[in-house]
């Protein structure tokens, strides 16, 4: 190996850093979104097992003869919408649907634009940055790793 980036994370030709930097923004920015969108699955999840809990917990109300209290369970809780016309599903729908895919277009546009669809452009520069050369641990790419195979390209 020669000891660099592999080459899909390399600078193309002509591109400044003023470029690099702002690319590198714009998929921190990305991974923003990802980290939130994960919060929403994570909410969707969340709101069915909630669903799930209050149903057994009706039923333990009702069970125990507090029928006003299970019937209120019911009526106020049970099937409601989290938000005015959606259960947790279509918000991660719309999501999905709205704001994720055209953030992810965009972004996608931008690095075939600016840097010719090479991602982490800006991350690999800071890792060579830092890294010492020859030393454990501070290799440049997995398949200068020894010892795994599943590594060597």
């Amino acid at each position: 190996m020669d000891d660099q980036p592999a080459p899909e994370h390399r600078r193309p030709d002509g591109v400044t850093d003023e470029t690099v930097e702002a690319v590198g923004k714009v998929s921190a920015a990305l991974d923003h979104v990802e980290d939130a969108r994960g919060h929403l699955y994570a909410f969707h999840r969340l709101m069915g097992s909630a669903e799930s809990t209050f149903e057994e917990a009706e039923a333990l109300v009702r069970e125990a003869g507090h029928g006003e209290l299970a019937d209120a369970l019911d009526r106020e809780v049970l099937g409601q919408n989290p938000l005015p016309g959606m259960w947790s599903f279509q918000m991660v729908e719309a999501f999905d649907d709205g704001f994720y895919a055209r953030t992810k277009r965009l972004h996608q546009r931008i690095l075939d634009e600016l840097v010719d669809g090479q991602r982490h452009v800006f991350e690999a520069e800071m890792k060579e940055l830092r890294r010492t050369r020859g030393r454990e641990g501070h290799e440049a790419r997995p398949a200068d790793v020894e010892g795994h195979p599943e590594y060597d390209a």
